[in-house]
């Protein structure tokens, strides 16, 4: 069942987003995936716009469901192809999203399922750990890792987020795989 998201709005502030009675955010490296994810989860094709250069979402984007819960897209940390300057400023809006953000259920921290966790996204991880911020690991372009090598990934993956590997949802945008149970999972998360 896909989620009828809405674009509602972009900000630089959490304070400038409309209340919600629940969100979930999206979180990680750039050009990780969270875009497509959004899509596909959407079952919309430009709902989030998905670029091959990383850094392009660069503000809060936030989806409405028709329940009144929300979808929060957040700006990609690590390499980006804009101004440092504009890059340091992420930091504060992301961080005081994540500690300020009222009616925040969970963030969804996407790792790249391919090469594993990166030290961005470990440093990500220990930071929502020590705010006691709740979140779940999602390992994206799970199409992109060989079936042979799927089972060590697993375990490799786990390992370098600190999880067990039961912890961690695996998807695919490109190809629709573990799409449905995130779907179900939100649904009941962003239902008030």
């Amino acid at each position: 069942m896909p989620l009828h998201l809405t674009f509602v709005t972009s900000a630089k502030r959490h304070a400038d987003l409309p209340d919600t009675p629940c969100e979930v955010a999206f979180v990680g490296r750039s050009n990780v995936g969270k875009s497509s994810l959004i899509n596909a989860l959407a079952n919309q094709r430009q709902l989030a716009k998905v670029s091959n250069t990383p850094g392009r979402t660069q503000l809060l984007n936030l989806f409405r469901l028709p329940t009144g819960g929300t979808v929060v897209d957040l700006p990609g940390y690590g390499f980006a192809k804009v101004p440092g300057r504009e890059k340091a400023g992420w930091r504060a809006m992301i961080e005081g999203y994540l500690l300020e953000r009222e009616g925040l259920e969970l963030v969804l921290v996407l790792v790249d399922g391919e090469i594993g966790p990166t030290k961005l996204d470990v440093q990500m991880l220990d930071w929502l750990r020590a705010n006691e911020v709740p979140h779940t690991v999602v390992a994206t372009k799970l199409d992109k890792v060989r079936p042979s090598k799927l089972a060590t990934r697993r375990k490799q993956l786990a390992a370098g987020c600190s999880l067990a590997e039961g912890d961690i949802m695996w998807a695919s945008a490109a190809k629709g795989t573990g799409i449905e149970a995130m779907q179900r999972h939100l649904l009941a998360l962003l239902t008030p």
